[in-house]
């Protein structure tokens, strides 16, 4: 078995460990209400990546891009996505405005440490699927690039944390069907493995929400 493999069968069994507790415990209309589930704000300041990274095409990732499609959470980090082959553009602008490289990440990528203290990972991948997500954004109140919702919760499901799989089930769980449709279609062609969970994870976002 090779490495990739080996770790795709450590995320799918860590995925369905987590499914299944929730599914012993979950009751519907138990979670927080839909006034709180329906909430879309951007109080956590973000530091102005736009004004660093100028010319070269990203999006941003992980919990700060959650808050386009859930509740809120605090989270002090920035992650934005680039193609691989774009990774030497992003240092030159990132360098050019004073920031410092502080080493490489478990995944491929990088870590920075901004000129207003933000601490920056530079997720840097080569999969098919990034250059459509980085090409394809949504955009928050302020204009900042934001990943759509179908390469975000791809991402999740790849990651498989406890943190990203309970991200991607209340994200889901309030999710137009015609959303729905788009999320399911890039998650059959780019991880067919896990269709099967993400139709549990929407289900758990339903009962979350009482229905």
């Amino acid at each position: 078995m090779s490495g990739d493999e080996s770790s795709r069968d450590f995320h799918a069994t860590r995925r369905k460990l987590f499914i299944n507790l929730i599914k012993k415990r979950v009751k519907p209309g138990t979670g927080s209400s839909l006034e709180f589930l329906d909430r879309r704000t951007w109080t956590y300041p973000v530091a102005n990546i736009q004004s660093i990274i100028q010319k070269t095409p990203f999006v941003v990732v992980g919990g700060i891009a959650t808050r386009l499609y859930m509740p809120e959470r605090m989270t002090l980090d920035l992650d934005i996505l680039v193609k691989a082959e774009d990774k030497f553009k992003v240092y030159r602008e990132l360098d050019l405005a004073g920031s410092q490289r502080i080493g490489e990440l478990s995944i491929s990528g990088s870590q920075w440490n901004l000129p207003d203290g933000t601490l920056l990972d530079v997720l840097e991948f080569s999969e098919k699927w990034v250059s459509d997500a980085v090409s394809s954004p949504n955009y928050n109140p302020n204009g900042l690039p934001i990943i759509a919702l179908p390469y975000l919760v791809l991402m999740k499901l790849q990651a498989s944390r406890s943190q990203d799989l309970a991200d991607v089930s209340r994200m889901l769980g309030g999710t137009q069907e015609s959303d729905l449709q788009e999320v399911r279609k890039v998650v059959r062609v780019y991880l067919p493995d896990a269709a099967e969970d993400l139709e549990s994870l929407i289900a758990l976002g339903k009962l979350e929400r009482g229905e």
